[in-house]
């Protein structure tokens, strides 16, 4: 059973940087594109970055990019998130996320495996 297992989350004031990781179980992580997704309080889970299977391939949500780097590391089966110039804005939960093929997008129907969440708080 492959299991995403997210850390880095926690308490940061706003300007500040945070690197999340995410490690993936199993043998199959190059095969796959994967994301990072976030929640906040009361709000609908929204997309926030995914990358291509080489690294070669990314995209953002236009309210991170500058501010957001998202990376691989086949060899350590790990994604990272990036987060620099950090706002109120960014707090939520952030969960990594595998897609179903090698492709991604910003569209939740397509991953199909999902971390537990990590929690990221931005004070102003």
């Amino acid at each position: 059973q492959v299991q995403l297992v997210e850390s880095g989350g926690g308490l940061v004031q706003a300007g500040g940087s945070l690197r999340l990781s995410c490690a993936a179980s199993g043998d199959t992580f190059s095969n796959y594109a994967m994301g990072w997704f976030r929640q906040a309080p009361g709000k609908e889970r929204e997309f926030v970055a995914w990358i291509s299977p080489s690294g070669f391939t990314e995209d953002y949500t236009d309210s991170v990019k500058g501010r957001f780097s998202i990376s691989r590391d086949n060899a350590k089966n790990t994604v990272y998130l990036q987060m620099n110039s950090l706002r109120a804005e960014d707090t939520g939960v952030y969960y990594c996320t595998r897609s179903r093929s090698g492709w991604g997008s910003n569209d939740f129907s397509t991953y199909n495996l999902w971390g537990q969440g990590t929690q990221v708080t931005v004070t102003s």
